[in-house]
C-alpha cells in the first residue's frame, strides 16, 4: 500500500509540474489517496486456523468411551520466540505440533489440549471434547509465527486416551524460523508427566 501512494504521489507531481494542476486541489488529492490508503493497509485480526473449531469438531466423538481405557497426560515444549543477541529482542518462531497416533490398527482418543503461556497461564483450549486419531494418522496443530502469546516458554498439556495393550500417542513439535539471511530449526518432544 504504501509503494501505491508514493506511485501515485509521483504521478501527482508529475501532473503538477507539466500541467500545472491547482496546488489546493492536488492537496485533497493527496488527503483523499492517504486516507484510502490507510483504510486498505489497516489488517484485521486474523483468525488461528489451529482454533477453528470445525477443524476439531469433525473429529469430536459421537459415542462414549469404555471405562477400561487407559489414561495419560503428556506435555510438550513449545517455543513461539527466542531471544536474540539479548534479553530484550526476541524474534517470531512458526510451529508444528504434532499429535501422532503410532498404532497400526487402533485409534486413540484426545480428551483436551490446552496451550500454556511462558507464566504457566492457559492461552487457549484447542478442544475439551474427545477427539480420535485413526491408525497410523498424524493431526496437527500450527502456532503461527505471529502469534507470539506463548512466549519463550510455551506448552501444551494433552490428556488422552488409549486401549489396553496399545502404544501411547506421541507429541512432536517443530519450530522454525528465517531472520535475516539466517534460519533455526529444532524440535520438541512430548514428556509423559500423569
Amino acid at each position: 500500500m504504501v509503494i501505491n501512494f508514493i506511485i501515485e504521489y509521483e504521478i501527482l507531481i508529475f501532473q503538477y509540474n507539466y500541467n500545472q494542476v491547482n496546488p489546493f486541489n492536488m492537496r485533497i488529492v493527496l488527503c483523499v489517496f492517504l486516507i484510502v490508503n490507510l483504510f486498505y493497509s489497516c489488517d484485521e485480526s486474523k483468525v488461528l486456523n489451529s482454533t477453528n473449531p470445525d477443524k476439531w469438531n469433525k473429529r469430536m466423538l459421537k459415542s462414549t468411551l469404555k471405562d477400561s481405557m487407559q489414561k495419560g497426560s503428556t506435555f510438550l515444549s513449545i517455543y513461539s520466540q527466542l531471544h536474540n543477541r539479548d534479553e530484550n529482542e526476541l524474534i517470531g518462531l512458526f510451529a508444528t505440533v504434532s499429535l501422532h497416533n503410532p498404532n497400526v490398527n487402533d485409534s486413540i482418543f484426545i480428551d483436551k489440549t490446552v496451550y500454556y503461556n511462558t507464566d504457566g497461564k492457559p492461552i487457549r483450549t484447542y478442544f475439551d471434547k474427545t477427539i480420535y486419531i485413526r491408525p497410523m494418522e498424524t493431526v496437527q496443530i500450527i502456532i503461527e509465527e505471529q502469534d507470539n502469546e506463548g512466549g519463550t516458554g510455551a506448552n501444551f498439556v494433552f490428556d488422552w486416551k488409549i486401549k489396553a495393550n496399545t502404544i501411547e500417542p506421541i507429541f512432536e513439535a517443530v519450530m522454525i524460523s528465517t531472520y535475516g539471511s539466517q534460519s533455526i530449526s529444532f524440535t520438541t518432544t512430548g514428556k509423559r508427566i500423569k
